[in-house]
């Protein structure tokens, strides 16, 4: 069995809600204190853009892939067919952009969607107000906002208040919702009324973990400071993702991290390899995981059916399976090169080498986004014989190595021709 032809993972056991931080506060457990990896979609225009056929179809599709996250707006603002209406013309306020008159009909279709995604025990982080980037620039959509920011600034604090006790009273039941305050742009004038929204739906009795989604390179423990309300903190970058996620992994005080968005399958001119190395960089670097994009896919525009397996699909599937075969909530960045002491490649590059040790010595992971030597010291892991597997994240493949032992380094060479996941056990 070789490259695509490699079958597909089987479909992991869901996770039980509502999820929690960890004591230690690095990671997410779920109802059950299970880790929780975040294998995430982003969907943003899920509510407003599709049927509920759609929804059903790209939902199951997502879950047979392993997917348990998804990311959607619960107004659209810009990406949908008729913006900010749904498929059915249902306005999502009554008075149009006035936060205090919700429509009862565009929030009948947005609960149920919200139904759909909770029987298939997904996890939805939702926007409640995607604020949208600062300069519209988006391609094919002219020079409109792209999301709310200003109606959040001129609803002011009364009337997000307003907006948040209706969502919070609407759907508290749905213990799979993380609210996720923002969307692309830092707060400015709409950081006042965001808490307001955000404590707001804390009132209603909602204690699911909150997140934030603030514009590139910058972090919501910064643009929101003192926010008694943020509980997991994205990273979010288009620059050196592996430098970013372990800033995130240093921060005091410690906060559970995942890699919210980086460049999206169909975008930017992105390679099949740029979308794995985010995927596997994230864990390696001490995430609770990643979510990918795909256009036409998270806008659910033309075509967005013939992507549900998309390489970068597909690669996530991989992706998920390998790391919950591991105890990967044990595995510590080998920030210190003890493990993997050469052939790293580039420190702000995109050949870089990450890697991990966990914490009791047993196991050590590196991705090697290119096909390089690595050598690693044995020494961590007791310096014992070791066993060594490789695996092939574009295919599934998996080579076990010959067995190395210390004392002193020893230099491996990567079997695939492309990127490759070095496994080494005590």
């Amino acid at each position: 069995m070789t490259g695509q032809d490699a079958a597909l993972p089987p479909v992991p056991a869901p996770a039980a809600y509502p999820l929690r931080v960890s004591p230690d506060r690095r990671r997410l457990l779920d109802a059950n204190g299970r880790p929780f990896l975040m294998q995430g979609d982003a969907a943003w225009s899920l509510i407003a853009n599709t049927t509920l056929e759609g929804t059903t179809r790209y939902l199951d599709e997502r879950r047979a892939l392993g997917f348990n996250t998804i990311m959607v707006s619960i107004i659209e603002y810009l990406f949908s067919a008729d913006p900010p209406r749904d498929l059915a013309g249902n306005e999502p306020f009554l008075t149009p952009a006035d936060f205090t008159t919700p429509n009862p009909a565009y929030m009948d279709h947005a609960e149920r969607v919200l139904e759909l995604i909770a029987e298939r025990d997904f996890l939805v982080l939702l926007a409640p107000a995607y604020l949208g980037y600062p300069n519209p620039h988006y391609p094919g959509f002219g020079n409109r906002s792209e999301g709310w920011y200003d109606e959040v600034v001129a609803n002011g604090i009364e009337g997000n208040r307003s907006w948040g006790e209706y969502l919070g009273r609407r759907f508290d039941h749905f213990d799979n919702i993380m609210w996720m305050m923002g969307g692309d742009r830092n707060p400015g004038l709409a950081a006042e009324p965001l808490n307001a929204l955000a404590h707001a739906l804390r009132s209603t009795g909602i204690t699911t973990p909150f997140t934030a989604h603030v514009h590139p390179e910058d972090s919501p423990l910064e643009t929101f400071p003192g926010a008694d309300w943020l509980d997991v903190n994205p990273t979010y970058t288009y620059g050196i993702v592996h430098r970013k996620l372990i800033d995130d992994w240093n921060r005091e005080p410690v906060t559970p991290f995942y890699l919210i968005e980086s460049t999206y399958e169909g975008e930017h001119d992105a390679s099949e390899l740029q979308i794995r190395r985010q995927a596997w960089w994230s864990v390696l670097c001490g995430a609770n995981g990643h979510l990918i994009g795909n256009k036409p896919m998270w806008l659910f525009g033309d075509g967005w059916q013939d992507q549900l397996r998309s390489p970068a699909s597909i690669a996530m599937a991989r992706w998920g399976d390998f790391f919950r075969a591991l105890p990967w909530t044990d595995l510590e960045p080998d920030e210190a090169h003890a493990f993997a002491t050469a052939g790293l490649g580039e420190a702000r590059g995109l050949d870089r080498v990450t890697a991990a040790v966990t914490k009791d010595g047993k196991l050590a992971v590196a991705y090697l986004p290119v096909r390089r030597p690595l050598t690693i010291d044995p020494a961590p892991l007791g310096g014992g014989r070791l066993a060594v597997e490789w695996f092939e994240p574009a295919t599934g493949q998996r080579v076990t190595g010959e067995p190395v032992s210390g004392p002193g380094t020893v230099i491996l060479a990567p079997p695939f021709a492309e990127d490759s996941v070095l496994t080494v056990r005590s």
